[in-house]
């Protein structure tokens, strides 16, 4: 029924959306440059990589070090923008339509984080990674890394279609109202080191 509802929802969504995306690459392409998606790989159901397709928020700036300056510096009115409305998130539709990932789940991270989880935070990766989840209507990026983890198994372990269309309901209404988009003090979500040992 989830890969149903992901289906029901997602090929309607792309019909209707095309004309968007392609206004929406052209304005990256012209604030931002090319390439005008970003791709990186992300772990998906059961930990298996996939590439991600996003629009690019951030400009290619280096130091003088030859080295990419901080997301803070490279991240421009525009992409602040458009993860603020989340039209960023956009391109994973094709995900979703690929069987990569699905509407609703935990959010796919990075890959250097799959050593990192305790193994309860680990049963992330039991369901298809999502564009939007429990932790997404539930704090965004204003909450720590630990409890974000503990509302995705909470998800996973309630996971319903009805919650699946409650979640799509908040996300909309969280767009409306973009204020969890940055971790306070940083451009975006700080990097995930572990948890401490007490909590684990």
């Amino acid at each position: 029924m989830k890969r149903l509802l992901d289906l029901v929802l997602t090929v309607p969504a792309l019909l209707v959306l095309w004309p968007v995306l392609l206004v929406l690459a052209l304005l990256v392409r012209v604030n931002l440059g090319s390439p005008v998606l970003f791709r990186q790989t992300r772990p998906g159901l059961g930990g298996e990589p996939f590439t991600i397709l996003k629009f690019r928020t951030m400009r290619d700036a280096l130091g003088p070090d030859g080295k990419p300056l901080p997301d803070c510096d490279r991240l421009t009115r525009f992409g602040r923008f458009l993860r603020a409305s989340s039209l960023d998130e956009l391109p994973e539709l094709l995900n979703v339509l690929k069987g990569e990932m699905s509407l609703v789940g935990p959010r796919p991270l990075l890959m250097q984080y799959l050593d990192r989880y305790t193994p309860r935070q680990a049963r992330r990766h039991e369901v298809r990674p999502g564009i939007t989840g429990w932790a997404q209507v539930n704090g965004r990026n204003a909450i720590s890394w630990e409890e974000k983890f503990e509302l995705d198994v909470w998800y996973i372990d309630h996971q319903s279609v009805m919650l699946d269309l409650k979640i799509l309901w908040l996300t909309l209404a969280s767009i409306l109202r973009p204020d969890d988009v940055c971790q306070p003090g940083h451009a975006t979500m700080e990097e995930f080191m572990g948890s401490d040992e007490d909590q684990r």
